[in-house]
């Protein structure tokens, strides 16, 4: 549901020709990020490092801060944005293909760790710190086959080591003392509830703990067991039980060990909503349709996922087209038949100059998107906040 201030804030950008808009409720964020963090508490807990992928947007990255332990970032870019927003925050780096300006960047500016991906990638870090004669620590990325059936995304060949690859970087650890091993990363897959999370957690604690024993690893070890909370556009009130994910994830960690996770939609998703208004309404080979300003190209989502964006009309009293009790499929003005936000939805009603504002668009939403396609205005953005 809308919450009043984004509501309030919507009709104002309206009355300014400020729309299609994405609004950020900021203290809504600061109270889920705050509930996450005090389900994932006491011995065993693990760290939460936000994965800024998910949405990096300044303030979104500074109200998060004081609720995680660190950030996770993916590209030599998003590792420079989030050290300039936030100088002092711990950062993991990780992704496939980082380039040697990257790896250098990345220890330019004081990564806490990095997550390797490939023998090659470790030897070129290896080559890099000889040469500057700098030191780092590492986490490998661990590939597990298994069945990920159900799962709403699984990470395949191109992400991390599969357990005969991984083998390839005991030579290249041991001939090269500036690299620490710390222990292993993996993020196998995304959109598991809580029980999902635990037992693919379990599995990759017992396969890391075996690897790092018959290696002879000794000190602290890390697991970062990476991110994938299950989030529900069909269902927005359904949210991932991190109460119970909190207690059963403490209870798989071992005395010594760090356990860390990288949640990012599951964080930010609730706390942003796209607001558009109605430009048409009509019916065609009975169906009806409301075509609105904007469109998938500054919020992707729904057509990424194939899903119906979950949205409240805000009625403005026009005069002009209607529907009402009716379905109608909500889409935008994009010349492709794919730009849809919700197909087939039941509406009370639906009239030229009505706002709508599609929830849940606070993660993977304008930064996923394919802002130039026809070249349409660009949204415009608002962060609120309580007074």
């Amino acid at each position: 549901m809308i919450t009043r201030l984004v509501e309030d804030h919507a009709q104002a950008l309206a009355g300014k020709g400020e729309l299609p808009a994405f609004v950020y409720d900021l203290a809504a964020l600061r109270e889920h990020a705050a509930e996450v963090k005090t389900a994932l508490s006491g011995p065993g807990a693990p760290e939460i490092f936000y994965a800024a992928k998910a949405n990096p947007d300044v303030p979104i990255l500074r109200t998060l801060d004081p609720y995680v332990d660190g950030i996770e970032v993916a590209s030599g870019g998003e590792l420079a944005h989030v050290r300039e927003a936030l100088p002092d925050a711990r950062l993991a780096f990780g992704g496939p293909g980082k380039t040697d300006d990257e790896l250098r960047l990345a220890l330019e500016l004081g990564v806490e760790r990095i997550h390797v991906e490939s023998p090659y990638e470790l030897s070129r870090l290896a080559s890099i710190l000889r040469t500057t004669g700098q030191e780092v620590d590492i986490l490998l990325r661990l590939n597990l086959a298994g069945d990920r059936s159900g799962v709403a995304l699984a990470m395949n060949g191109p992400f991390g080591m599969d357990p005969d690859l991984i083998e390839s970087c005991i030579d290249i650890l041991t001939t090269s003392p500036q690299m620490r091993l710390r222990g292993i990363h993996a993020h196998l897959a995304s959109g598991l509830d809580a029980s999902g999370m635990v037992a693919q957690s379990t599995e990759i604690l017992a396969w890391g703990r075996a690897w790092l024993d018959r290696i002879g690893h000794t000190g602290p070890r890390e697991f970062n067991l990476g991110g994938g909370m299950a989030v529900d556009y069909s269902t927005p009130e359904t949210r991932f039980d991190w109460k119970q994910y909190g207690t059963d994830v403490a209870a798989l960690a071992e005395p010594g060990e760090t356990l860390r996770i990288e949640p990012g939609r599951s964080i930010s998703v609730y706390a942003g909503w796209y607001v558009t208004e109605v430009l048409d309404v009509k019916k065609a080979h009975g169906e009806w349709y409301a075509v609105l300003r904007g469109g998938t190209m500054h919020i992707r989502t729904p057509v990424t996922k194939q899903h119906n964006q979950p949205f409240d009309v805000v009625n403005r009293n026009g005069d002009g087209p209607a529907v009402a009790g009716e379905t109608v499929t909500l889409v935008g003005q994009l010349c492709t038949p794919k730009d849809v936000f919700a197909r087939a939805v039941p509406t009370d009603r639906v009239t030229v100059g009505d706002l709508v504002a599609f929830s849940m668009s606070g993660a993977y939403a304008w930064n996923i998107s394919h802002h130039d396609f026809l070249m349409h205005p660009k949204p415009t953005f608002r962060y609120l906040d309580a007074p």
